[in-house]
Formats: C-alpha cells, sequence, structure tokens
C-alpha cells in the first residue's frame, strides 16, 4: 500500500516532542491508545490523529526552520548552505531522501535561471536608456519593453530566455497557493519550451505529483529566496554553485552507498584534479559523470589559475536519467555546458572518436556487466575482456582508449584492483608493461559517504618520455596516503587543503615541474620504482609493497625503560581485572545466582 509520508510523523519524532522515549511510544501504539501505519517494521504516526496542540507544533517548528533562515543577516557567510540545508531538510519529514532530492535542487536550478535572467535584463535596460548606445537606445518604452523580452538577446549573452510565469518574483507570489505544485511544473515547462536546445527533457516537473504538502513546497520557495546579493551576480553564482554542490553532497550522504553513484566526496575530486592539472581548450571526459561535480571542480582549477572555463570541451556520459539532469544543471549553475549524453558506457560508448586529454572519473565498482554485449572488435578491448563479476578493467581500458597521444587518466578505483590475480591481474601485468601507469595514491578509509570501501587513485600517462614534464619512462610514482587525511566524524575523513598539498607538491616534485622542489623518496610515504621493482612484485600495485614502513624517530627511550613501563602498567591492569571480577561475583550472588 502507497502512503502519503508527508502526512505522518515518525516514532523517533513523536517521542522527541513529548518528551518521552521511543519504547514508550511504541507501547501506546501497540495498546491501541496512539494510531499508527506499519511500514516495514516501522511505525509512521498520521498527523492527523494528533492532538491540535501537538499539529501546531509540527507546524510552528517548520515556520522557524524557514524565519530563521530568512532573518539571518550573514547570509554570504561559509555557514550559509548549512544554515540553508537544515531548514530545508527539517521541512523534509517522512518523503524519501531520493524524491526530495530532486524536488529541492530543481528549485534551486530555477532561482539560479532567474536570476541571471533578471541581471541580463538590468543591463539590457541600461543600454535601451544610454543614448550613447546606437545599438540599443531607444526613447519609446513600448520599443523598450519589447527589446526586454526580446529572447535573441539572453541568448545571445548565453542566458536562458525566462518566460514570465517561471520567474522567481512571480512564483514567490504563489508560495500560499495550494496549486503551488502545478505553478511550478508548468513553470519547469515553459523554460523548456525556449531553451530545447540546452534544457530538453532536463529539468524536474514532479512537483504535482509529489506528496510533499504543497505548504512545504511554498516554504522551500521562500527559504531559497534568501540567495539573494543586492546585483552583485557573480558573487551570487558562485554561492549558489557552493549551495547546490553542498545540498548534492548532503543528499548522497542520506542516501548511503546509493549517493556515491551521483556524488563523489570534494576532497577526492579536488586531489584528482590538482594532479592532473587542466588548461584552457582541453578536451576532457568523464564518462561515468554522476551529477558533473569532476567537470566543476576542473572549471573551478581553470579559475583559479587565472584561465576560462567556459573554454574547456567538456563530455560526459551518464546512464541515470535522473542523474544526467542533475549534472546539466549543475553545469548550468557554474557557466559552464559541454556535451552530456544518456547511455550505459560499457555497452554504448557515445564519444568513440574522441582523444581527450584528460579523462577523470569515479566509475561504479566490481560492477557486474555482461561482455557477451560487446562487439568483437570493440577498440578500447586491448587488454583482455573483464570477467562478468567485475567491470573494472574494462573502466581501466575505456579511459586508456580514450586518451590523446599526450593525454592524462585520472580515476577511482577500490583497492581490489591493485593486486587482484587470475584475468584481471594479467590484464593489470599489461598495462603496466605499456608504461601507461604513472602514478597509484593508496586513501584512507571513509572518505565516501557511509561506504568504508578503501580505495586508490590511479594516474595513467599516454607519453611519458614527450609530454610537458620531465621524462619518466619505466618508473610509477607510488603515494600511500592511508594516513594523511582529516576525521571530520566518527563515519567520515577527508583530505584537507593540507593533505592535497602534501600529496601534490610530491607528485609534482617528482614530475620535475618548474617551481616544484627536488623529489626523494619518504619511507612510509612515496617511493619511485622502476618497471623492474614492479616486476619483482608480482606486478602488484599496491603501494605499502613499495614504500615501506616510515621511519621511528628515536624518543631517546631505551627499549628495558619502555618494557619495565609496560610491564607495569600491564600488572595493574591484571590487579584491576582481578578486582573486577571479584564485584562482578558479588553483585550475582545478591541477586541469588
Amino acid at each position: 500500500m502507497s502512503i502519503n509520508k508527508s502526512q505522518f510523523i515518525t516514532v523517533a519524532e513523536m517521542a522527541k516532542m513529548l518528551g518521552l522515549t521511543r519504547a514508550a511510544i511504541n507501547k501506546q501504539i501497540s495498546e491501541g491508545k496512539t494510531p499508527a501505519e506499519k511500514v516495514g517494521r516501522n511505525y509512521l504516526i498520521p498527523k492527523s490523529a494528533l492532538p491540535a496542540d501537538l499539529q501546531e507544533r509540527i507546524r510552528k517548528g517548520q515556520k522557524e526552520a524557514t524565519k530563521n533562515v530568512i532573518e539571518k543577516s550573514h547570509h554570504h557567510d561559509l555557514d550559509f548552505e548549512k544554515e540553508l540545508w537544515a531548514a530545508a531538510d527539517k521541512l523534509r519529514g517522512n518523503i524519501d531522501v531520493s524524491e526530495y532530492k530532486n524536488i529541492v535542487l530543481g528549485l534551486l536550478f530555477l532561482k539560479y535561471i532567474s536570476d541571471s535572467f533578471y541581471k541580463r535584463r538590468e543591463e539590457l535596460k541600461n543600454l535601451t536608456l544610454d543614448p550613447k548606445n546606437e545599438d540599443f537606445y531607444v526613447k519609446d518604452d513600448k520599443a523598450r519593453a519589447h527589446i526586454l523580452e526580446t529572447k535573441d538577446f539572453y541568448k545571445s549573452a548565453g542566458v536562458f530566455y525566462v518566460p514570465e510565469k517561471s520567474r522567481w518574483e512571480y512564483l514567490q507570489t504563489k508560495t500560499m497557493h495550494p496549486d503551488i505544485g502545478q505553478v511550478l511544473d508548468k513553470a519547469m515547462d515553459l523554460i523548456e519550451e525556449d531553451n530545447r536546445a540546452e534544457l530538453e527533457g532536463v529539468l524536474p516537473k514532479i512537483y504535482t505529483r509529489t506528496t510533499l504538502d504543497h505548504a512545504v513546497i511554498g516554504e522551500l520557495v521562500n527559504i531559497f529566496s534568501r540567495i539573494s546579493f543586492d546585483h552583485d551576480f557573480d558573487r551570487e553564482k558562485d554561492i549558489l554553485g557552493r549551495i547546490y554542490e553542498y545540498f548534492l553532497g548532503q543528499f548522497a550522504s542520506s542516501e548511503g552507498k546509493r549517493g556515491g553513484e551521483f556524488f563523489t566526496p570534494r576532497s577526492i575530486v579536488k586531489l584528482l584534479v590538482e594532479i592532473l592539472e587542466p588548461y584552457e581548450n582541453a578536451r576532457v571526459l568523464d564518462p561515468a559523470c554522476g551529477s558533473g561535480g569532476m567537470f566543476v571542480s576542473m572549471g573551478e582549477y581553470l579559475r583559479n589559475h587565472g584561465q576560462d572555463p567556459s573554454k574547456l570541451a567538456i563530455n560526459g556520459q551518464e546512464s541515470n536519467q535522473t542523474t544526467l539532469r542533475l549534472a546539466k544543471m549543475n553545469l548550468a549553475i557554474r557557466g559552464l555546458s559541454g556535451k552530456i549524453e544518456l547511455g550505459n558506457t560499457y555497452y554504448q560508448d557515445k564519444f568513440p572518436n574522441l582523444q581527450a586529454d584528460f579523462v577523470i572519473a569515479n566509475p561504479p565498482f566490481n560492477a557486474e556487466w555482461e561482455p557477451s554485449k560487446l562487439a568483437d572488435n570493440d577498440p578500447r578491448i586491448t587488454l583482455g575482456t573483464p570477467p562478468s563479476g567485475s567491470a573494472n578493467f574494462m573502466w581501466v581500458q575505456h579511459f586508456a582508449h580514450h586518451l590523446a597521444p599526450n593525454g592524462y587518466a585520472g580515476f577511482v578505483m577500490p583497492n581490489g584492483a591493485l593486486a587482484v590475480s587470475g584475468k584481471e591481474g594479467d590484464m593489470r601485468q599489461k598495462l603496466i608493461e605499456q608504461d601507461l601507469v604513472e602514478v597509484i595514491i593508496s586513501c584512507p578509509g571513509k572518505l565516501f559517504y557511509n561506504v568504508s570501501l578503501p580505495v586508490s587513485l590511479w594516474f595513467l600517462s599516454k607519453n611519458k618520455s614527450g609530454d610537458r614534464f620531465r621524462k619518466r619512462s619505466g618508473e610509477t610514482l607510488f603515494i600511500d596516503a592511508r594516513d594523511t587525511f582529516e576525521q571530520i566524524s566518527r563515519k567520515q575523513v577527508v583530505f584537507n587543503p593540507e593533505n592535497i598539498e602534501k600529496i601534490t607538491s610530491t607528485v609534482r616534485a617528482w614530475r620535475g615541474e618548474s617551481e616544484a622542489s627536488k623529489y626523494k623518496d619518504v619511507s612510509g610515504f612515496c617511493k619511485s620504482a622502476t618497471l623492474k621493482e614492479i616486476q619483482k612484485n608480482g606486478y602488484v600495485l599496491t603501494p605499502g609493497r613499495y614504500v615501506g614502513l616510515a621511519d621511528i624517530e628515536d624518543d631517546g627511550i631505551s627499549f628495558e625503560e619502555k618494557m619495565e613501563k609496560l610491564s607495569g602498567e600491564l600488572r595493574n591492569a591484571f590487579v584491576k581485572g582481578r578486582e573486577l571480577e571479584k564485584e562482578i561475583e558479588k553483585n550475582l550472588k545478591e541477586l541469588g545466582f
């Protein structure tokens, strides 16, 4: 049976409101004192069955969350996206995260294109009022109004034309209406009609059929209306992009393992990009592009280095239609554009003739696939056909196939691929013998949201002897970064800026880059290995095999002193253990056992 979860609260929420335990609420339900619907192993309590004061408290809590954000004055602070998220998440109720994600991100995109439109409209208005401007100046208000609604004047400036009933100001007038869902769906339709080439089939039209209460949708519009910077649109665009990315990350965290399918944690992406070092006019490919975060990070890298991000030639492929929409919206918010194609990369290479300067990806790990679906002469298969139980080396071959003569690839792989034997081991050996493996970095666990699977970063170079760095034929750099991280929660770690700098400066030194320091091996952290050394290690690419153990600093305390101290601590622990046993025995006797 399908139920509208927005009309219910959970046992935990009820317990928190009443100051009771969840066990107490469950007891009330089992005794029939509190009506509830059983969904799976849990109960949901209908809001309509609650006393009027509790219903009012729920409404008040949601209103308060919105009010707190709307009335905040320091909305440009770094914590602004966290405040927005807290308010939006409070409004979610029991709606599934996967559904709520599309509702919220669709609204953020709508806010962005509306504000882009308003900025261009203001520019056009100023041009029509300037007597010195021979192209646009008009005296007649009617002629001016016509210019302000001419679509080509927006599209020529790289701005989406937004019809009147899709503009944010219009939507704000509808936040209290029960048909706000229909208004939003119509707004999305109208925008797609006027921008078919870029947006057809991209925007979510889900607001009418969602089970989310219309009042909550209206509150979300009010919350996002707070994103405004007094006509400083470049600043607003930056914060909107940051908010979009932050929300993607939070939704990925909420969805757990499934979230990794559309979002790669920012610190991993940043490290990949910093090591690849992209540049203007580069052809970039991500054949498992998810929500487009790799492209966004590359754009940021170019901007930070005084280059134009819009000059990246972006090519992406994604097998999930909903995720593809997220990617296109994400790129648009960042002022980026490119070809993002729908299709399964294993069987439908949407860019068969592309030779990329950079391939960057976080493909699905250890995924099952069907090798029988490949064509007999598939040009990507140069190492051998991977087994059906794991497509890891299908991805590796796909990446290598698409590299230009001086191209680079950087991607995430599960650690198992570093040392797997059998058929995949043979493929890894061939890859190594072709001298494509440039850098291998083993990463700490818990980098991904709610997924502890250890991963490594692989970097391939098509031409180690003639690219933009020193000649390093027959060499591979191994970095063991398992202890290089910052713990941000019990379940997650990240590479902080210092960690990223430590790793990237090591790679740059090894490559012999002009402003880098001189490279040297560091026990326990990095080692430049020759092909011969890799052969001696059975073509295993696990960095720990090569970097060895870190040097231990001499603390000046002799071995005998350390053993005496440890022995004393151990004896004290034995004494305390015996005392605890006696105490437990005594308590058991008092209880009659």
